[in-house]
């Protein structure tokens, strides 16, 4: 296998001391690969998950032409050149139930939504400006050919892909599947992550706190954002700040997870053990970026039984609770989406929004700011949630955006324009 040190030595900016975010970022993606492993499942347990195979369309949608509006088909040929154009019905077509006769000249059919479009007919005139007299119909001017026909085929063609492979299937997609009668289909398996926790401070939920502890937050948050990612999650709890128990957990991890995610022990403290045993398991491919919070964060891989086993890719996360949810969201997610097999891995979206608190920064490294996005006569505004340390979780609780100022940017003035990053359907 080869070396990631050998790789991102070849790599332009690349500075393991203190990576900027987005450079951090395409590194991470350009190392990693889908996980292999597939399997067939019913469309109704395929909601969030990685399509392993195109689908191909065994059939024209729609399989018909038919009419795309309620109203009266006809033949355009048939419509006055000027003025009103007077009509005989001569029956209806209904949805599942077509008309059997042949509409000829002069005559027209009532016709409702998805019913089959009679022969030579090609115009359909929405019932709403129709007029009837009797067994006359009366049609307004201003119809004309190939109005509101929906082709067969129009929306996908026998034959052809109808979703691409690599496509996390919405309820768009499975109710696409399901349009073309197919029950089951192939989806990438999921990612195993295992999580664990480290410091000797930590305290499980259900246990009197010792002094100097704290309850162990980090587990669930980053159990709760997996989850939301579909991955299959094995917890492995707290682990103490201790070399040979820490070794043994990364053995552990690496032996059954395609992917290990620990929170805590990456800073510069003596207890802080995560990058030399990654060095000593595996390799460290960069240890500080650029960005705050979450500047002391390892990434690596871990090969405890040699190099012809592929081992598990490593984040080593901050451990206070608002930087290992930044952490999360810009460089374990799209990691996470990239081992799943989505193709492509878009970056998360960002617009402009005008700033109406001032906020200080100096230039050299890139801020995540928690915000609440609002509307002021029309435009989009953020305001900071308040205090933004990073051991605030309740920043991350009441924001629904990160405000994100640039690398070389330094502080923001009330009204200044500013970029923010939706936090909702980031998982």
């Amino acid at each position: 296998m080869t070396s990631i040190l050998q790789t991102l030595s070849c790599a332009d900016n690349y500075d393991p001391n203190s990576l900027h975010v987005d450079r951090a970022r395409e590194l991470i993606l350009d190392l990693l690969s889908p996980v292999g492993g597939h399997e067939r499942i019913f469309v109704r347990q395929a909601l969030d998950r990685v399509l392993a195979d195109d689908v191909i369309s065994p059939i024209d949608v729609p399989s018909h032409d038919n009419s795309a509006m309620d109203g009266w088909a006809l033949r355009s040929c048939d419509l006055a050149a000027s003025g009103e154009t007077r009509l005989k019905n001569i029956g209806t077509a209904f949805a599942g139930r077509a008309f059997a006769g042949i509409v000829g000249a002069g005559e027209t059919v009532r016709i409702m939504t998805g019913a089959v479009l009679p022969p030579g007919v090609d115009c359909v005139a929405i019932q709403e400006v129709v007029r009837v007299e009797g067994d006359a119909v009366i049609i307004p001017p201003g119809q004309r050919r190939e109005q509101n026909p929906r082709r067969a085929g129009e929306d996908l063609q026998a034959g052809r892909p109808a979703i691409p492979a690599g496509k996390k299937l919405r309820p768009a997609e499975i109710g696409i599947i399901a349009s073309l009668g197919i029950g089951e289909v192939s989806v990438r398996r999921r990612v195993r992550v295992a999580l664990f926790s480290t410091g000797d401070e930590l305290c499980s939920i259900g246990t009197p706190l010792a002094e100097g502890a704290v309850y162990d937050s980090n587990r669930y948050t980053l159990w709760g954002m997996l989850t939301r990612l579909g991955c299959e999650v094995i917890d492995m709890g707290v682990v103490r700040d201790d070399p040979a128990a820490l070794e043994a957990a990364f053995r552990e991890a690496a032996g059954c997870a395609d992917a290990i995610i620990t929170s805590g022990g990456v800073s510069v403290g003596e207890a802080d053990f995560i990058k030399r045993l990654m060095a000593q398991l595996g390799e460290v491919a960069f240890w500080k970026i650029a960005m705050k919070p979450g500047r002391p964060m390892a990434f690596g891989r871990i090969q405890p039984d040699g190099p012809e086993r592929p081992g598990a890719w490593l984040f080593g996360l901050p451990g206070n609770p608002v930087a290992v949810m930044v952490t999360f969201y810009q460089f374990v997610l799209p990691a996470i989406l990239k081992l799943a097999g989505v193709a492509p891995v878009k970056p998360v979206p960002a617009f402009p929004a005008r700033c109406t608190e001032p906020m200080k920064k100096g230039p050299g490294r890139t801020e995540f700011q928690r915000g609440i996005l609002f509307q002021d006569n029309g435009e989009w505004c953020v305001r900071p949630t308040g205090a933004q340390g990073s051991g605030v979780l309740r920043s991350m609780a009441e924001a629904d955006c990160f405000i994100v100022l640039e690398h070389e940017r330094g502080t923001v003035g009330a009204g200044d324009t500013v970029t923010v990053q939706l936090m909702t359907g980031l998982v």
